[in-house]
Formats: C-alpha cells, sequence, structure tokens
C-alpha cells in the first residue's frame, strides 16, 4: 500500500531518477586528461550518467559551481590496521579526500586476513579498505624474530600464510626489509614468499632494505625480487635520506625507468614531507633485535652488549654525517606524553646526561627499554630530492599513515594532509605538477596498480568514489609542531556513493567497502 502512496504523498521522490546530482562542476576525471565542465549523477552507490542533467531529476543536488570534481583519492600505503577498530571513521582520511586505502605495508599486516575483513564488516567503516600481507608478520608467526634463515618446513609454512592471505582476499605481499625480522631475510627468502603472492596475481610493495648509503643496492633487489618472482613492484616512500645521499634522486629514478624500459613493471610512491616517522628501534644495529624483545633486554642489561650497540649507534650516527640525535623527535612516548614532540637531544638533557653522542645513545637505549614502541619523525631528507621525485609520472603520493584520534600524541603531519599539501603546495603554490596529473597519480594510477577496476575514474558505470574541493582554497593545516589539524578546501566527500564529508565536517557516515582481490572473491 505504502509504494502506491508514495508518488502521491511525495510526488518528488516518484520522478526522482538519481540519488545525488553534482552540478556545474570542473571535471577532472582521473585520466591525465584536460578538464571540463559537466554534471554527474550518482544511482545506487554508482555514477549513473555524466552530461548536462536538470536539478529536478535527484533527491538531492550538490552546486559544486567553481570547484574540482574529481575521483576520491586513494591512499596506497597506509596502516590501518591497528587504529580502523577505535577509529572506523579514519576522519584524518576522509577529510583529506582519501577515499580508498590499502593497509599491510612496510611487512606489518594481520595474518588472517579473512578475521579482518569479518571485524572490519561488523563496526562499518567510512573508507573502501583492500590489504596486503606482509612478510614482517608472516615471518615472526612462524620463526619468532631469530636471525638465521628458514627451514624447509618453516618456508613452506611461510608460503602457506602467503597463499591463504592471497585466497582470502590479500591485493599482494608486502615487505620491510630495514625492520626485524625481515631484515634477516635472503633475497632468495623473499622471492619465494613474492611467487605465492604472483600465483594468485598479486603485487610486491616493498620498504625496501636502505634509503641511504646503499639505497642503489636496495632498489636492485627489489627490481630483482619482482624480476625473478614475476609480479609487479611498487617501492614504498620513494626517497634518499641524510646529507651523504642527497641529490641521488637521479640516479634512483633512473634505475627505476631502465628497468621500466626492459619490461619489469616498477612503480613508485611518495609523500611529500622531508621527515620520515617510523620507531625509535631503527636507531640500533638489527641484530641487538635478534630473539625478540627479552633478549633485547638482556643485551640492553649486559654492559658489553650494551657498550657494542652504543658504539655501532655512534658509527651509524657519524655515517649520516651528523653530530647529535636532534634530528629524531618523539611521536609517541605512552610511558610519559610530556616528551611527546621533543628531540632526543633534548630529552638526554631533561635526564641530566651530557651532550654527548654516548649519552645520547644512552638514553635512546633507556625509552626502548621502558616501552615496546616509540614512533619517531626523523628529519632526514632534502626538499630537491623531494621534488624531483614528486616530478616522476609513474610515482603515487600516500601517507604511510594510521588512523589517527584526533589530539592523541604528536604524528608526522602527513597523516592528515598528504593530498591537501600535494594539492595546494607542490601543484597550486609550486607549479611542480599539473592539477590534471596529480589528481591521476592519487586515483587513476593507483587504482590500476593495485586492481580496484571500478574506481579510480569518474566515468558512468564507476564506483561513486568523488571528492569536491576548491582548487584556490586547498591546503594542508597539519605541521610538525601542531599536527592535528584537518585540511581545508575539501568541500565534499563521497564514498560509495554517501555523502561522507560536508563543507569540512565528518557527517559520520560509514558507507566504505572491502576491496577483495579477485583471489578472495
Amino acid at each position: 500500500m505504502i509504494k502506491y502512496l508514495l508518488p502521491v504523498l511525495f510526488p518528488f521522490v516518484a520522478l526522482a531518477q538519481y540519488d545525488l546530482l553534482i552540478q556545474n562542476g570542473k571535471i577532472i576525471d582521473g585520466t591525465g586528461n584536460h578538464w571540463y565542465h559537466a554534471d554527474i549523477a550518482v544511482k545506487d552507490g554508482r555514477i549513473a550518467r555524466i552530461g548536462r542533467l536538470k536539478s529536478d531529476s535527484a533527491l538531492r543536488v550538490i552546486d559544486a559551481a567553481g570547484m574540482v570534481v574529481a575521483p576520491g583519492f586513494i591512499d596506497v600505503h597506509t596502516h590501518i590496521e591497528g587504529s580502523v577498530l577505535d577509529v572506523p571513521t579514519a576522519g584524518n582520511f576522509i577529510l583529506d579526500g582519501v577515499t580508498t586505502v590499502v593497509t599491510g605495508n612496510c611487512g606489518s599486516s594481520v595474518t588472517d586476513v579473512q578475521a579482518f575483513w569479518q571485524k572490519l564488516d561488523s563496526v562499518k567503516i567510512s573508507l573502501n579498505v583492500a590489504t596486503l600481507i606482509g612478510h614482517n608478520s608472516v615471518r615472526r608467526a612462524v620463526m619468532g624474530d631469530d636471525k638465521r634463515p628458514p627451514e624447509p618446513h618453516e618456508l613452506n609454512r611461510m608460503i602457506a600464510l602467503v597463499e591463504e592471505g592471497m585466497r582470502n582476499g590479500a591485493v599482494g605481499f608486502s615487505t620491510g626489509l630495514i625492520y626485524v625480522p625481515g631484515t634477516y631475510a635472503s633475497t632468495a627468502e623473499v622471492v619465494e614468499l613474492a611467487r605465492a603472492a604472483a600465483r594468485h596475481g598479486g603485487i610486491y610493495a616493498s620498504h625496501i632494505r636502505d634509503e641511504g648509503d646503499r639505497v642503489l643496492e636496495a632498489i636492485e633487489e627489489a627490481i630483482r625480487i619482482g624480476r625473478e618472482a614475476g609480479l609487479p613492484v611498487q617501492i614504498s616512500h620513494f626517497k634518499v635520506t641524510y646529507k651523504p645521499n642527497w641529490g641521488r634522486s637521479e640516479q634512483t629514478l633512473k634505475m627505476v625507468e631502465e628497468a621500466r624500459k626492459k619490461g619489469v613493471d616498477v612503480t613508485i610512491d611518495q609523500y611529500p614531507y622531508v621527515a620520515s616517522s617510523t620507531t625509535l628501534g631503527t636507531t640500533l644495529p638489527d641484530w641487538a633485535f635478534a630473539g625478540g624483545r627479552d633478549s633485547l633486554l638482556w643485551r640492553l642489561n649486559h654492559r658489553p652488549a650494551r657498550q657494542r650497540i652504543v658504539n655501532e649507534m655512534i658509527d651509524m650516527l657519524r655515517k649520516k654525517q651528523l653530530k647529535n640525535y636532534s634530528y629524531a623527535v618523539v611521536a609517541r612516548y605512552a610511558p610519559d606524553s610530556t616528551l611527546n614532540g621533543r628531540n632526543i637531544s633534548e630529552i638526554n638533557r631533561l635526564k641530566g646526561r651530557k651532550p654527548r653522542m654516548q649519552d645520547e645513545a644512552e638514553t635512546i637505549l633507556d625509552l626502548i627499554a621502558s616501552t615496546e614502541r616509540v614512533q619517531m619523525v626523523y628529519f632526514s631528507m632534502n626538499e630537491n630530492d623531494l621534488r624531483n621525485i614528486a616530478r616522476y609520472p609513474f610515482n603515487m603520493f600516500a601517507s604511510d599513515a594510521g588512523i589517527n584520534k584526533y589530539g592523541a600524541g604528536m604524528p608526522h603531519p602527513r597523516a592528515y594532509g598528504t593530498n591537501a599539501r600535494v594539492l595546494g603546495t607542490y601543484v597550486r603554490d609550486l607549479k611542480i605538477i599539473t592539477l590534471e596529473d596529480a589528481v591521476r597519480r592519487m586515483s587513476s594510477l593507483p587504482a590500476l596498480r593495485f586492481g580496484f577496476a571500478d574506481r579510480g575514474l569518474l566515468r558512468e558505470g564507476m564506483a561513486a568514489d568523488i571528492v569536491i574541493f576548491d582548487e584556490q582554497k586547498v591546503g594542508d593545516r597539519a605541521t610538525f609542531t601542531a599536527p592535528h589539524a584537518y585540511s581545508s578546501g575539501f568541500a565534499y566527500v563521497i564514498v560509495n556513493g554517501v555523502v561522507t564529508a560536508e563543507k569540512g565536517k565528518h557527517t559520520g557516515a560509514r558507507s566504505g567497502m572491502l576491496l577483495k582481490h579477485r583471489s578472495g572473491l
């Protein structure tokens, strides 16, 4: 009876062809082609029509006059598995124009992909989510943090875990070869595991073994793994670190381009900041972590072993041409939040120690001994290299961030402002990249790379992931000293046809989907 009364009581509802109509916008469709003016109609979560359309054809109309309408941005390098259940609305991503993320990077992921999907489905999320299966997590599940090659049965078990992850919908296999226990693995081991992902059509995404003095060797290793395993390669957060290596981006990009010319499918991603963010443990030699945390704590309490660690830390510091640890800033230290935002040299002084390398190294060891994870920000890169890498056409922009609880800790500002920074600073202000190409590298390029066949373009029939922004006002507001600030200039963010951000505020909508690789369908 109700369906017969609806046209009488609500005649507009009966006439409406579409759920949503975006009118008068400047369309940048994700292909890299020039913009054009058109209207976009959305029905049942998909783009139904693009053209000149009447306002009375939709239940809701958004006037995008003077603004850019683009595909929702796809962030291919995130770490949300540890935070998405606590903050499923993912405001720091949504309010930066992101509608889809790929998590499980740097070799760190869930190992039970199916259980991960079930948890996400139970809480409902604002983003579309895909995941990789991570080498470090798989290796730790089988071998712990042992510094040794796997036994044949252990390698087979790791291969089985990768294959299981792929069958359950992972989009590929990731490594973090700078981190324990991945740093203990040989290239041959990684190739065998990458082959397991290749058998299911996956990608190989790598935080390479070194981004400093041995960066060329590390890039060559990633290329070799892709070539021998037979799968595409994504080199994560492409960079060159520390002063002795500044300027080497010309060489590193040339290596990528030469590999592509030889038929190896290699692409890269980058965050647009000169500081990185990872754990404090990376300042220690990797052997110190062998055998797990109990073994590490034993070494830190054993004077000869501790002194050896300190000596090697000082040697590493000198090779980087650094006089102290002032370049290393605490982002999150759970036992004492007053240390957040302070650098190691400052913390060393607070503890009453002398301003020497030896004492600062000891301060670092004390911090590491007191808690399992100290998140840091490291100022280690050069702006000229950053801009050079940003120009590369097969480079995507990615935050390397998790979902932040607003106001908690001192996270890297990339968690809030990566895309806005690209659009505001590197497109509009510096004109390093055109707006059309930046949008392509935030949308269709990552969609193609990770197999999201119905996303990344504004085309009829595609999923209605759409961002509407003011190209003159868009910009990042998060800084290293005040990182909890949402980006400006994003008027609307639409996820699967549902308005999820409006006038710079999250609507609370949770219309995100689980993007499973075809092996998991």
